[in-house]
């Protein structure tokens, strides 16, 4: 999957724009979205899904699997949200707020009516803003992403940085799937034991022969005659879109009125 990303993120149809007018754009409805209310979440959703995948071209699937992932992540999270605990003699307190409950012991379970309205409008705001993000990182490869935070006067210890953790990523990721094939071309998830047993083995052998991988990579490039800065090359050429600059200034302020109105309208009840 994240080799898929970077392939796309250097062949989709917005390529050619430069990464700052894109990342402009993403990290402005990034802002809005961390700002502004449900209905506003929901607009972004969509309106970021025609960007990627209407204007973009990435393959709907990939990028439903990816909004997916985070869905999980969340799912994961409801419970912890939305299920609160109080002693039996408080029953009657929370009877309103109690969508269902159940009592085990010196405590009783419940789901709260106000818990579940709050998990839904964080994960509305969640999934807006993860969509931007996927918009800036299915539409603008990371070494484009770093010569605009450059250019920008970010500093350059930063941007190593992440340069850095960028790289440590696909080292992690592509040690974990050599471990897993070679579990599985030894018959080692033929049952749920085995599964079990490797999995554990997995976990205690990642960490290590990812710093073991590291470790070569760093030495690799300190024999390249690494001075401490890293240079990179983009032959890229760029044509700036007043189209889509358009488009999503009017977006951007259509959003912004949208919010504006339903606090007033807030107000106003």
């Amino acid at each position: 999957m994240n080799l898929q990303i970077d392939t796309l993120a250097y062949t989709n149809r917005l390529r050619t724009l430069p990464p700052e007018q894109k990342l402009l754009f993403g990290l402005g409805i990034l802002a809005i979205a961390a700002l502004s209310n449900s209905p506003v979440h929901v607009i972004i959703i969509f309106w970021m899904a025609v960007w990627i995948v209407g204007y973009a071209r990435i393959p709907a699937p990939v990028y439903l699997k990816l909004l997916g992932l985070a869905s999980l992540f969340l799912i994961i999270s409801w419970p912890a949200l939305v299920v609160n605990i109080v002693s039996p003699e408080r029953i009657e307190l929370i009877k309103a707020d109690r969508l269902s409950g159940l009592s085990l012991g010196w405590w009783h379970f419940y789901v709260s009516r106000s818990a579940c309205i709050q998990a839904t409008v964080i994960s509305l705001r969640s999934l807006a803003s993860i969509s931007c993000l996927l918009f800036i990182l299915c539409t603008v490869p990371f070494t484009q992403i770093l010569q605009a935070l450059r250019r920008l006067g970010i500093p350059a210890i930063l941007t190593e940085l992440l340069l850095l953790m960028y790289r440590f990523v696909f080292i992690l990721l592509n040690t974990a799937d050599r471990l897993q094939l070679a579990q599985q071309a030894r018959g080692g998830y033929r049952s749920r034991r085995l599964a079990l047993n490797s999995i554990s083995l997995l976990v205690g052998q990642l960490l290590k022969r990812t710093l073991q991988r590291y470790q070569q990579f760093s030495l690799g490039v300190a024999a390249r005659g690494f001075r401490g800065n890293f240079v990179v090359c983009d032959s890229s050429h760029y044509s700036y879109s007043i189209r889509y600059a358009l488009e999503a200034i009017i977006g951007a302020s259509l959003l912004l009125g949208i919010e504006l109105w339903s606090n007033f309208r807030a107000i106003a009840i």
